[in-house]
């Protein structure tokens, strides 16, 4: 049997399959091989997928045999794809090292229940990529965003319930705001298909009932993707969640949103509404440049080094919007490509620092000085991803921040203060990630005494291998950058 026409599918089919098997399973090792498994083979899937979107090839799939638009298709381009490989490759890197750290901060007699959250979280933001239906999008929207409550509850601390507990409300609050604006749209055209939608847009887009549509649609989704203002939930949901579920959310959850955001607003809205693409500008330019220097400067201040990297997420969210906001072909490649770049560097900190979690009980600069000394291949591993977060030639950070540079600087005298806006808050970065290594690396132990020792080999080896991925599409940014680039040519043709 020919499966290659079904990928689009198994992506989501596979891990939705497994997760209600791990419930039945009692041992915690056995459904932690089920689930890496099924995570590994959801990258291949991706990856298979990205060798047939690279031949030119739009994948599309009809559910039940009923063509779009009256059936529910699947879609995937190389904006999809680019996402699918950032959500399969987090899970498989976070599942390979994380085994350690969730039966030390979970516990084993609830790991069964933790696995089936994690491949439902997966099947979620999968389903979300590949779905050509905007209804279907919320269905995926809300799977993904219950398991994700789960996992982050799961962790060893009490402060994880109020965390999950405002998380749980901005989320439903974000997709509440989307589905009424894509009602409002179906209430217009009819339909729920993206493509099609787009197209009877044209007929009764420029009306005040789909401008609505457009803002509820787009507050709804920045509110999910922790977008400035709307991010209080992010900081204590990445600081209080187990470890090793921080580093997988914090590689794809937001950027998962900002895909929708970016679907719905670049391909179905930008052609039928008159001057949206000023409107765009006009309302995320400003809340980009906020988020990015409010972001920076909070990092700076905070002791807690997940939660520094949490604010650090929420300026790298802005010069994501920042590229999107420029309504140009070189600033939404600018994007894409931070997407991608950012997922590995974030998720490369992340799997350091949950090592450095298992070794001390707080995070807090003050208690996890001098501690490079006694962990060199944990906090080295955390001090190359730093670089690329901070964007130093030779890393993955430093392509898709040039990108955006070259993008700005098309727009003059506003291409100069953006220049400048990007500098500033790149030396801040210097600055935050300089502090913990400083503190890691020189500070004087709290405990001298204190019996710490490295990482386990697992988790060792899926940091090293995201650091890797780091460096290496730092040096040859051949297929992100292809597929970034393809998808900026898609977008240009949904300009009016």
């Amino acid at each position: 049997m020919n499966l290659v026409p079904h990928l689009p599918a198994l992506q989501v089919v596979l891990p939705l399959l497994v997760a209600p098997i791990l419930v039945l399973l009692r041992d915690a090792r056995l459904c932690w091989l089920a689930a890496l498994a099924t995570s590994v083979t959801g990258l291949c899937i991706a990856i298979a997928i990205t060798g047939q979107v690279l031949d030119g090839e739009t994948l599309r799939y009809a559910m039940g045999g009923w063509a779009e638009p009256h059936g529910i298709g699947l879609r995937v381009d190389e904006l999809s794809t680019v996402l699918l490989l950032v959500v399969n490759g987090a899970s498989t890197l976070a599942l390979l090292g994380g085994r350690a750290s969730l039966l030390e901060q979970v516990g084993e007699p609830r790991q069964n229940l933790l696995f089936a959250a994690w491949l439902l979280a997966v099947a979620g933001l999968s389903g979300i990529l590949v779905s050509a239906d905007a209804f279907n999008i919320f269905v995926f929207m809300e799977i993904s965003s219950l398991a994700s409550y789960i996992l982050i509850a799961g962790g060893p601390s009490r402060r994880a319930l109020p965390a999950v507990f405002k998380y749980l409300i901005a989320g439903t609050v974000g997709a509440t705001f989307y589905l009424i604006g894509v009602g409002m749209v179906f209430m217009m055209t009819g339909t729920l298909n993206i493509s099609d939608m787009e197209l009877r847009l044209a007929e009764v887009g420029d009306t005040n009932v789909i401008i609505v549509a457009a803002g509820f649609i787009t507050i709804g989704l920045a509110l999910k993707a922790a977008v400035f203002p709307l991010h209080a939930w992010m900081p204590n949901a990445y600081a209080f969640s187990p470890h090793i579920v921080t580093a997988f959310i914090a590689a794809c959850s937001t950027k998962v949103a900002l895909y929708v955001l970016l679907r719905m607003d670049f391909f179905v809205f930008q052609k039928n509404l008159v001057n949206h693409e000023w409107q765009f500008a006009f309302v995320l330019m400003p809340l980009a440049a906020f988020g990015i220097l409010f972001g920076s400067i909070a990092a700076v201040f905070e002791q807690n080094i997940k939660r520094a990297l949490a604010f650090s997420s929420l300026a790298q969210i802005g010069y994501i919007l920042l590229g999107a906001s420029l309504i140009t072909v070189a600033g939404f490649n600018a994007a894409v490509l931070h997407l991608f770049n950012h997922a590995l560097a974030k998720g490369a900190l992340f799997l350091a620092v949950a090592g450095i979690g298992m070794r001390f009980a707080h995070l807090r600069l003050d208690e996890v000085r001098g501690a490079g000394r006694r962990m060199p291949w944990t906090l080295t591993a955390f001090a190359v991803a730093g670089l690329s977060l901070v964007g130093i030639p030779g890393t993955a950070g430093f392509v898709s921040k040039w990108a955006l540079i070259l993008a700005v600087l098309d727009r003059g005298g506003l291409g100069v203060a953006l220049l400048v806006l990007i500098i500033v808050s790149s030396l801040l970065a210097v600055v935050y990630v300089g502090r913990i290594v400083e503190a890691l690396w020189f500070g004087e132990p709290a405990g001298k005494d204190q019996a710490v020792r490295e990482a386990p080999p697992m988790m060792l080896v899926a940091t090293w291998i995201a650091v890797a991925a780091n460096l290496w599409f730092g040096l040859d940014a051949s297929l992100p950058g292809e597929l970034a680039g393809r998808a900026a040519e898609d977008f240009l043709r949904h300009l009016p």
